[in-house]
């Protein structure tokens, strides 16, 4: 048998901060942080791991910075989706790093950065 996806792994400097963000993206995120948290991600497990819990079993852990060596991306229903998205992001304090667009590749397109600056792409066919 061949290993299969499961998850997505992000380690997280700051585990409530996530965690809210991605409940204001819509995802059915567990109330109370703690050092792992796993939420239904798509058919796959979207993993947080705290920086101690990884650094708890990983001597040689550095803290990631999110430098766009990741990103996520959520597809949304609609044009309109994607922009009232945005704004519901963007109105309760997360970073937008690109502001809705219609991409010439026949999407509405936008970038809101998480708690860590990973990128968290919304788009949806035109």
């Amino acid at each position: 048998m061949e290993p299969r996806p499961a998850a997505l792994g992000l380690v997280v400097s700051d585990m409530a901060a996530s965690l809210a963000f991605y409940r204001a993206l819509g995802l059915d995120v567990p109330d109370e942080p703690e050092g792992h948290v796993e939420i239904p991600f798509g058919g796959l497990r979207l993993m947080l791991d705290s920086e101690a819990t990884i650094a708890s079993f990983d001597p040689g852990f550095t803290p990631p910075a999110g430098d766009g060596r990741i990103g996520l991306a959520f597809e949304c229903s609609s044009p309109a989706e994607v922009d009232a998205a945005h704004a519901r992001l963007t109105g309760a304090g997360y970073r937008s790093h690109l502001d809705p667009f219609d991409a010439f590749w026949g999407q509405r397109y936008a970038t809101v950065l998480d708690p860590d600056g990973i990128s968290v792409d919304l788009f949806a066919a035109l």
